[in-house]
């Protein structure tokens, strides 16, 4: 039986993966249960971690090292691809506004710290430790590792600063749902009348392609080519069906127009106003449901790469007579199609036609789904390096004693970014499945977790024996939710914000998924993940940043 008990105890690459498949499974498990109806989740893993750690299991220094670098390259870098089509495609004037919000959010915890330094005798480092853990944010404290490591900082031990970090996440956690609350009944929000309000607001401010049955009235445009009204309208515009003559048919631009003809057209809902008095009335005519017609439409999604890099108006194999393109729907958001639209794997378009010809224009797009449940890791690891590379950078700041890195988080996490929105114009498919972006996400912090848990536990005891945990706690709260009253309360009483988008931007601005998930219970609706996922990606940036510049000013 030696070889069992050497099997846990003796360091080697086999009691290594042992060791963190026992943490991860049990972290995992105790995710499960919920305190007050509040989850800690997969924060588990670094407890569980801390805990075999004080009883004195260890693992190789530089296993550990390497697992808890990757693992946190791969989470920062799975959810860059996961927020990035969204967040650049809400970049809107909101979205600046939300924005900055959430950043004030970040520059308050970041003055309450510095007050807490010069007021507590507490080393920057372990408060930096206490600042990231109060808004459960995991990059941060790994960047604050980083820049202990990099600037040889005196009196700071980084495993001090993860068990400042660990004492401080659990009360973040409750901290933030907390703040919520509070938030709810001091604004006096009636959550009913903010449903009613987002449902009005939705159906006034959407701008999703609207499908409109038009009888051709305008008189001057009678025996003029259907083109005539492309070219009037000057917005992109489909004509899925068309009545002419008796007949449905999918149009041609060349096609006359005669009296009484009824187009089916697809239109953003601020365009189809401009239709209609350019046009004429809408019928009572359904074309979709019209006996005569033999079209039919299709839902199909893009798998084939050949076709992902080149114009949409450009790919002579997707023109058919007898099948029009009305609309594309990628992460979530659904367009008008036109031709200047370039493809992405993982593109939903909307076909009408003949059967023979949506046959066709299927066998040439693809539409196999189980050849896009197969992930192209080459470039997701092409990214990756890229990431590092990036966060490598050394930049040069006025009298600081060392160059500013954003770190093995902030690197792969912007190249991430900008690669799922634009990385198909560099021929880099980073199409992943949700399932698959999960799978990596869970696996890379995970890693991460047991990694910081595993090498900081056996100074768990010192933590509360001389008060300093308890310390710890209480600036962590202060931390954690003075930020978030003041900001929430200006959101909603002097931007106008709805307490849905507000609880949302809370949560990003906390990079907190369980706050998420709590507001998403309160409200009902997605209203608060479309603000998180706004304002994640800033604020992750900032919060690394944040970690990385109270060492380097306040570090002696």
């Amino acid at each position: 039986m030696n070889w069992f008990v050497s099997l846990f105890t003796q360091q080697s690459v086999a009691q290594s993966a042992i060791i963190y498949a026992i943490v991860i499974a049990l972290g995992i498990a105790l995710g499960k249960l919920k305190i007050f109806g509040i989850s800690f989740g997969i924060t588990w893993i670094l407890f569980i971690g801390l805990f075999f750690s004080y009883f004195g299991i260890s693992i190789n220094k530089e296993v550990e090292h390497f697992i808890k670098e990757f693992g946190l390259i791969i989470f920062v870098y799975a959810i860059g691809l996961q927020v990035g089509p969204g967040f650049f495609a809400s970049l809107k004037k909101t979205a600046l506004g939300n924005n900055a919000l959430a950043a004030s959010v970040v520059l308050l915890g970041v003055l309450i710290t510095i007050i807490f330094f010069y007021t507590s005798g507490t080393h920057i480092a372990v408060l930096t430790g206490v600042m990231s853990g109060a808004v459960t944010n995991t990059p941060g404290l790994a960047a604050a590792q980083a820049a202990v490591k990099d600037l040889h900082v005196v009196g700071a031990d980084n495993g001090v600063i993860t068990l400042a970090y660990a004492v401080a996440y659990p009360f973040a956690v409750f901290g933030i749902i907390l703040s919520l609350v509070i938030l709810r009944k001091v604004l006096r929000i009636d959550l009913e009348k903010e449903k009613e309000f987002h449902r009005k607001l939705n159906f006034i401010q959407s701008n999703r392609p609207l499908s409109v049955h038009i009888k051709l009235e305008n008189k001057q445009l009678i025996g003029q080519p259907l083109r005539s009204i492309f070219k009037m309208l000057q917005e992109p515009v489909i004509i899925s069906r068309m009545l002419h003559s008796g007949e449905v048919i999918t149009p041609t631009p060349d096609i006359v127009l005669t009296e009484g003809d009824i187009m089916q057209f697809v239109a953003p809902k601020k365009l189809m106003e401009k239709v209609k008095l350019l046009v004429g009335t809408e019928s009572d005519i359904n074309l979709r449901v019209e006996p005569s017609s033999n079209l039919i439409s299709r839902f199909i999604v893009v798998t084939r790469k050949e076709i992902t890099h080149k114009r949409l108006g450009n790919i002579l194999e997707l023109q058919h007579e007898n099948l029009t393109i009305s609309r594309i729907k990628r992460a979530g958001i659904e367009m008008v199609a036109h031709g200047n639209i370039f493809l992405q794997l993982g593109d939903t378009i909307t076909v009408v036609g003949t059967e023979e010809s949506v046959n066709q224009f299927t066998d040439t797009v693809g539409n196999s789904l189980k050849r896009l449940e197969s992930p192209d890791l080459g470039p997701i690891f092409i990214g990756i390096v890229l990431g590092i590379i990036l966060g490598s950078i050394p930049f040069n700041i006025p009298n600081m004693p060392v160059a500013v890195k954003i770190g093995m988080a902030g690197g792969p996490l912007i190249v991430a970014l900008f690669l799922s929105r634009f990385g198909n114009f560099l021929y880099l498919n980073n199409y992943t499945t949700n399932s698959a972006n999960l799978m990596i996400r869970e696996l890379g912090i995970a890693l991460f977790l047991a990694s910081v848990g595993l090498s900081s536990g056996q100074n768990l005891s010192t933590a509360f024996s001389d008060g300093s945990g308890y310390r710890w706690i209480l600036m962590g709260v202060c931390i954690t939710m003075i930020p978030l009253l003041i900001v929430g309360v200006i959101a909603k009483k002097f931007l106008k914000k709805t307490y849905f988008e507000i609880s949302g931007l809370l949560a990003g601005a906390c990079t907190d998924p369980p706050a998420l998930a709590f507001a998403l219970k309160v409200a009902g609706n997605d209203i608060p993940s479309a603000s998180y996922a706004t304002v994640y990606p800033l604020t992750m940036i900032l919060r690394i940043l944040a970690a990385q510049l109270l060492i380097l000013f306040f570090a002696s």
